[in-house]
C-alpha cells in the first residue's frame, strides 16, 4: 500500500494530466454509452407496449358481447398474430376452452375491477413474451372480465442486446480513444514544461547560465508559453547576475592589487625605519595610511555594491535644498581648487528618502565633477522644483564624457581613457546610480553644451 501510495506521488505530470484526461472523457463516453442504451431499450420496450395496448383495444372491439374465452390460439408462437384471451372476474365461470395465458388472482382482481391493468414478462412455448393484463371496458351490461394480450419479445430483447454489445463496444473505443488524446494532450500541452526541465537539469549539470528555452515560433501565448518566456526570462537576469559577479571579482582584484602591492612596499620599506631619515619615515607613513584610507573606502564600497540594493531604513521627509547646500558646503572644502556655485529655484518641497544615502549621492556627483575639473574650474549645481518632481544638475567644465563612454559611465569600475591617471576606484558613480534607483529616481549623464559633462538627478516627490 505504501509503495502504491509513493508511486503515485512520484508520477510525472505528463503521467497525471494524461490520465485525468482519460479518465474525464472516459467517464464522459461511458455515460453517453449508458444513457444511449437506456433510451434505445425504454424505446423498443415502449413500442411493444403501445402494440400490446392496440392489440388489447382490438380484441374489445371485435368481442365486445362474447363471454370469457381463448380469442386467438396462436400462443405456440409459430405465427405473427397476438395471443388473447378474455377472463372473468368469477373463477366460477371458465372458458370454452383452456386458458393459454396463465390466470392469476391478480388477472380477476383486473377484471373486478380492483386493479388497473399491468405488464408482465414470461416465458410461453420455450419464448420469452410480455402479457398486458387490463379491464374489458367493452363488456356486457354486468359482466366483469379482463382482456389479456401477450406477443413474443425475443426481438426486443434481441435489439436489446445488440444495442447493448454496440453501446459497450463505442464505450470501450471511447475509453481508448480517450487515452490516446489523453496522452496526445499531456505531450503537446506539457512541451514547454518538458523543455523548462531539461534546460534547468542541463543548468544544474553544468552550471551555464546561458542555456535557454527553445521556444517554436509561431507559437501560441497561453499560460505554459508564457511560463517559458518567464523561465528564459528569469535565466537572462541570472545570466547577467553571474556575469556581474564574475565582473565584480575580476575588477575588484585588479583595483586592488595595485594599492595593496603599494601597501606592502610602503609596510616593507617602513619596516627597515632605522635605515630612513625622519622625513622618508613620515613620507612612507602618510603615503601607508593613505593607502589605507583608500582601501578602506573600496572595500566598503564595494560591499555596498555587491548587495545589488539599498538597505531599507525607515524613510524620512528630507528637505533636499539644506541637504545639498551642506553636500557643497562639505566639498569646498576638500576640493579647495575648484570653485563650486549653488543654485536652488521652484518650491522646496521635501521628499521621501534616507537623508544619509542622499547625502552621499550628492557628494559622489560633487566628488566627480571637481575630480575632473581643472585646478580653479568650477563646478555648477542647480536645484529646481516642480509641482511633480525635483530635479538636480551637477556639471563641470572638464574633458567631458566621450560618446562612445556615455553607456558605460555608470558601470561599476569603469574608467574612460582619459581618468586612468585620476584618483578612485569607479564606483562612485555605480553607488550614485544605486542609490537613486533605490529612492525611485533616475540619474543620467550627458556631454554638457560648450563641453564638460552634465549630470542630471530627478526625484520624484
Amino acid at each position: 500500500m505504501r509503495e502504491h501510495a509513493r508511486w503515485r506521488r512520484r508520477r510525472p505530470l505528463r503521467t497525471r494530466l494524461a490520465l485525468a484526461c482519460t479518465a474525464a472523457v472516459a467517464l464522459v463516453a461511458l455515460g453517453v454509452s449508458a444513457a444511449a442504451f437506456s433510451i434505445v431499450r425504454y424505446e423498443l420496450d415502449h413500442q411493444l407496449d403501445q402494440h400490446l395496448t392496440q392489440q388489447a383495444t382490438l380484441v374489445q372491439q371485435q368481442h365486445r358481447d362474447q363471454g370469457p374465452q381463448v380469442v386467438y390460439g396462436e400462443c405456440n408462437f409459430l405465427a405473427a398474430p397476438a395471443c388473447a384471451q378474455i377472463v372473468s372476474a368469477d373463477p366460477a365461470k371458465p372458458a370454452n376452452e383452456p386458458y393459454l395465458l396463465p390466470v392469476t388472482a391478480a388477472t380477476r382482481q383486473v377484471a373486478d375491477r380492483q386493479r388497473a391493468g399491468y405488464f408482465t414478462d414470461l416465458t410461453i412455448g420455450g419464448h420469452p413474451a410480455r402479457m398486458l393484463t387490463t379491464p374489458m371496458t367493452a363488456a356486457p351490461p354486468g359482466a366483469r372480465q379482463a382482456v389479456q394480450v401477450a406477443l413474443r419479445s425475443d426481438s426486443v430483447q434481441e435489439g436489446v442486446r445488440q444495442a447493448g454489445v454496440l453501446m459497450a463496444a463505442v464505450a470501450a473505443a471511447g475509453v481508448l480513444l480517450a487515452a490516446l488524446l489523453g496522452l496526445a494532450v499531456a505531450r503537446t500541452s506539457l512541451a514547454p514544461v518538458t523543455r523548462l526541465t531539461r534546460t534547468a537539469e542541463r543548468i544544474a549539470a553544468t552550471r551555464d547560465a546561458g542555456l535557454r528555452i527553445d521556444l517554436p515560433p509561431g507559437r501560441r501565448e497561453d499560460e505554459l508559453t508564457r511560463l517559458a518566456d518567464s523561465f528564459n526570462a528569469m535565466l537572462g537576469e541570472l545570466e547577467q547576475s553571474v556575469a556581474a559577479r564574475r565582473r565584480l571579482v575580476a575588477d575588484a582584484s585588479h583595483e586592488l592589487r595595485t594599492p595593496l602591492t603599494a601597501l606592502r612596499t610602503n609596510a616593507e620599506l617602513l619596516s627597515r625605519a632605522d635605515r630612513l631619515t625622519d622625513g622618508q619615515r613620515e613620507r612612507a607613513a602618510a603615503a601607508l595610511r593613505r593607502q589605507l584610507r583608500e582601501v578602506t573606502g573600496m572595500v566598503n564600497d564595494l560591499i555596498e555594491l555587491a548587495r545589488d540594493e539599498e538597505p531599507q531604513p525607515l524613510l524620512e521627509q528630507v528637505a533636499l535644498g539644506p541637504l545639498v547646500e551642506h553636500c557643497v558646503d562639505t566639498a569646498r572644502g576638500h576640493w579647495p581648487a575648484v570653485a563650486f556655485t549653488l543654485e536652488v529655484t521652484g518650491p522646496g518641497r521635501p521628499v521621501a528618502g534616507v537623508p544619509a544615502r542622499l547625502a552621499r549621492l550628492v557628494t559622489n556627483l560633487l566628488d566627480n565633477a571637481a575630480k575632473f575639473s581643472p585646478p580653479g574650474g568650477a563646478v555648477e549645481v542647480r536645484l529646481t522644483g516642480s509641482p511633480d518632481r525635483l530635479e538636480l544638475t551637477v556639471r563641470d567644465h572638464g574633458p567631458g564624457i566621450a560618446p562612445e563612454d556615455l553607456p558605460y559611465v555608470f558601470d561599476r569600475f569603469y574608467r574612460a581613457s582619459a581618468a586612468r591617471a585620476l584618483p578612485g576606484s569607479g564606483l562612485g558613480l555605480a553607488m550614485a546610480r544605486q542609490i537613486a534607483q533605490a529612492h525611485g529616481a533616475t540619474l543620467t549623464a550627458e556631454a554638457a553644451p560648450g563641453g564638460g559633462a552634465l549630470f542630471r538627478l530627478r526625484l520624484p516627490l
